[in-house]
């Protein structure tokens, strides 16, 4: 069977392992959820505060699910790590100033567009 990736959050994952996830989060979580409240109901006075202490532990058993989770599945990403070369990299930037035909930080500029922005916006220097 192939593997269907989908990204989420930022993060690549399986669907299949997407899905045991989520079957896997509500099992645990809602069984955490209604075995507290069976047990929480005959332990305090208040069938209210039973049932805010069993959704408690139910939110507790979201986090067991995503632990359970992260441990069966493993990240799918993949990361390369490698060491940028300095020549190619003075390389890029004189392309880059020389497509733009002004330095890449040019501080004087950027605080001249920032006075204007805000004398435009009437915003005054208080110092």
């Amino acid at each position: 069977m192939k593997q269907q990736l989908y990204e989420v959050w930022g993060d690549t994952v399986d669907s299949r392992h997407l899905g045991y996830s989520i079957l896997i989060g509500a099992v645990v979580s809602l069984g955490a959820f209604f075995i507290a409240q069976h047990f929480l109901l005959s332990w305090v006075a208040s069938a209210q505060m039973a049932r805010a202490y069993a959704m408690l532990v139910g939110i507790l058993g979201c986090l067991g699910a995503g632990m359970i989770s992260a441990s069966l599945f493993k990240p799918k990403r993949i990361v390369v790590e490698h060491q940028a070369d300095p020549a190619q990299r003075a390389q890029l930037l004189q392309t880059e100033v020389a497509e733009n035909q002004q330095p890449v930080h040019d501080d004087v500029v950027q605080q001249a567009a920032q006075r204007d922005d805000h004398d435009r916006l009437g915003l005054v220097d208080a110092g």
